[in-house]
């Protein structure tokens, strides 16, 4: 009767589990650009910035768990693992800038300063690449993504992160060339949309079960 209990507690957790994942997505999804380019008061900015982290790591639990659905996979732990770091990296590298532009009020800022968050802004693109890498790779075989999916997230990782090493420490906008952040950010706006339409498909399916280690 337990093992009856717990295949069917089973898929409700998991359900749960993506469902906070999507809604850490679009909460994501949106608080990136409306910190970035809203012009909002500066409290609203620094609570999206301090949401954006916490958000991303909620979006990359659910996203392994659906992915896991299908069958368990290395690539979407370390996927959920990259990603959450990412979200932590970015919220501290949107906090000390503002805390810096804060406190220098009108005074010019030094680029010793400005060095200090562009190297957190490479460093949160870093693990946001390779978070996106191992999801991707996660999802060539799987029968809601599959390698549209795939391909698409791993080249757009590959790029964001081989410009940013060539153009270090100045972002790649800065020098030039394209930011490929915002389609990376899309990416993952649809990633939650289709997370959102296989709601049905996760109802009707029940996470493998690992067997337990024998005595």
């Amino acid at each position: 009767m337990l093992a009856a209990s717990l295949d069917e507690f089973r898929p409700q957790q998991d359900l749960r589990a993506i469902q906070i994942g999507i809604c850490g997505g679009f909460l994501a999804c949106a608080a990136y650009p409306l910190a970035a380019f809203a012009h909002l008061p500066r409290t609203a900015t620094v609570a999206l910035v301090a949401c954006f982290g916490p958000a991303l790591g909620m979006a990359s639990f659910g996203l392994r768990r659906i992915l896991d659905l299908d069958a368990p996979r290395i690539t979407s732990a370390l996927g959920l693992l990259f990603d959450s770091l990412a979200g932590a990296l970015f919220s501290a590298m949107g906090l000390v800038q503002m805390a810096v532009v804060s406190a220098a009020g009108g005074d010019r800022i030094a680029n010793q300063m400005r060095a200090v968050w562009l190297g957190l802004d490479v460093a949160w693109d870093a693990y946001l690449c390779a978070g996106t890498c191992f999801f991707a790779i996660a999802m060539i075989r799987h029968p809601r993504f599959g390698r549209t999916f795939a391909f698409s997230g791993m080249a757009l990782a590959a790029a964001l992160l081989v410009l940013h090493i060539i153009t270090f420490p100045a972002p790649p906008q800065n020098a030039g060339l394209v930011d490929l952040g915002p389609a990376i950010g899309l990416w993952y706006f649809i990633v939650t949309i289709q997370m959102t339409r296989s709601l049905g498909w996760a109802k009707q399916r029940k996470a493998p079960i690992v067997p337990l280690p024998s005595r």
